[in-house]
C-alpha cells in the first residue's frame, strides 16, 4: 500500500472516530429539551457528556490537520468550496462550547434557558450539515481544471445532499437517545428508551433510501455494497434492541451503522479524495497528495501518537462510565428558594 492510500485510509478512521463520538453528543445536545421535564432534567444530560464532548471534538481537528498536511489540494479545495456549510458547523460549535460553560454562571431560569436553546441549535446545525457536506462529496462537485470549486453555496442544497441530511440527523438523534439511556438510570433513561424506540425505524428507514440512491447513481466501487450490508443489518439490530430495552446492544449497532457509513462515503469515492462533475477534473489521492517524505513523516509520528491519544481516551471512557440519576444533581440555589 503507498502512503496516500494508506493516509486516505487514516483520515476515513479519523472522520469515523468523530461521528461515532460527537455523534452521541450531537444527539443529547438535540434531545436535552425534549425529554427535559426540568432544569434538574437538563442537567442531568449535560452531564451525561460533559467529561467528555471536548475530547470528541479532537478527532475533528485531527481528521482536518490530517487532511491538510497529507492531502493539501483536497483541503484548499474543500475549504474553500464548503466555506459557507463548514463556517455555519464552527459557528455552531463555538456557540455549543460556550454554552455548557456559561450556562450555569447565572442562577437565573431565563439565562439557562437561553443558553439551552443555544445549545441545541449548535448541535441541529452541524447534524445536518455533516450529512449536506458528506453527500455532496459523493455526488461530486463542480470544480475546474484550477483544482477550484466553481459551483456555488447553491448547488450544494441538492436533494441527494438534502436527503444526506436528513440521514445524518436521524442517525445522530437515535445515538443521543440510546446513549442517553445508557448513561442514566430512573424515570429519565425510561423516556430515553421509549424515544430511542420511536426513533430508530424512521432513521433507519431514510438511511437505506439514501445508501442505496448513492451506490446505484454515485459509488465508484462496486465492493462498497458490503458496507452498506453491514449498516443495514445494523440499523435493524438497532431496532430489535432499542425494542427489547437492551440499551448497550443498541448503541454499539448504531456505532456500527454510522462507521460503515464512512467506510461506504471514502470507499465510493476512492480512489477520489474531491470528485468532480467532470471526471477529468477530480481530485485523486495522487494528485491531491503531499510529497512522500512529508507524508512518511506523518506516518511516524501517527504510530508514536495515536496509540498515546486513544488509550488515554478509552481510559476516561471507563472513568466516566457509571450511569447517573437526577438526584445526583444538586439543586440550585433558586430551586432551593422555589421549593
Amino acid at each position: 500500500m503507498d502512503l496516500p492510500t494508506l493516509w486516505f485510509i487514516l483520515i476515513a478512521v479519523l472522520w469515523i472516530g468523530y461521528l461515532v463520538l460527537e455523534g452521541f453528543d450531537f444527539g443529547v445536545g438535540m434531545l436535552m429539551r425534549p425529554l427535559a421535564k426540568d432544569n434538574t432534567d437538563r442537567r442531568l444530560a449535560i452531564n451525561t457528556i460533559g467529561p467528555v464532548w471536548d475530547g470528541n471534538e479532537v478527532w475533528l481537528l485531527t481528521a482536518g490537520g490530517a487532511t491538510f498536511a497529507a492531502f493539501p489540494h483536497w483541503y484548499a479545495t474543500l475549504f474553500s468550496g464548503f466555506y459557507l456549510p463548514l463556517l455555519l458547523i464552527l459557528l455552531a460549535l463555538i456557540l455549543r462550547g460556550v454554552s455548557f460553560e456559561y450556562r450555569h454562571k447565572v442562577d437565573s431560569d431565563r439565562w439557562r434557558n437561553g443558553w439551552d436553546w443555544c445549545i441545541a441549535i449548535g448541535s441541529w446545525v452541524p447534524a445536518i450539515l455533516w450529512g449536506v457536506a458528506f453527500a455532496n462529496i459523493v455526488r461530486g462537485v463542480q470544480i475546474d481544471a484550477d483544482m477550484q470549486y466553481v459551483g456555488g453555496f447553491w448547488a450544494l442544497l441538492n436533494p441527494f445532499a438534502l436527503l444526506g441530511g436528513v440521514v445524518t440527523l436521524g442517525l445522530f438523534l437515535t445515538h443521543g437517545a440510546v446513549f442517553l439511556a445508557l448513561k442514566t438510570s430512573g424515570e429519565y433513561q425510561e423516556r430515553a428508551m421509549a424515544l430511542a424506540q420511536r426513533l430508530a425505524l424512521p432513521s433507519a428507514a431514510v438511511a437505506a433510501v439514501w445508501v442505496i440512491w448513492a451506490q446505484l447513481a454515485y459509488s465508484r466501487n462496486a465492493w462498497t455494497w458490503a458496507p452498506l450490508v453491514v449498516a443495514a443489518l445494523a440499523l435493524v439490530g438497532v431496532v430489535l434492541a432499542t425494542r427489547a430495552r437492551r440499551e448497550g446492544w443498541a448503541f454499539t449497532l448504531n456505532a456500527v451503522a454510522i462507521a460503515m457509513a464512512v467506510v461506504f462515503i471514502f470507499g465510493a469515492i476512492f480512489p477520489n479524495v474531491m470528485p468532480a462533475t467532470d471526471p477529468a477534473n477530480s481530485l485523486t489521492i495522487d494528485n491531491a497528495s503531499s510529497s512522500d517524505y512529508t507524508l512518511t513523516i506523518m506516518t511516524w509520528v501517527a504510530v508514536v501518537l495515536v496509540p498515546v491519544v486513544l488509550l488515554y481516551q478509552g481510559w476516561s471512557f471507563k472513568v466516566f462510565s457509571r450511569r447517573l440519576h437526577r438526584d445526583q444533581i444538586p439543586p440550585q440555589p433558586s430551586e432551593l428558594v422555589n421549593h
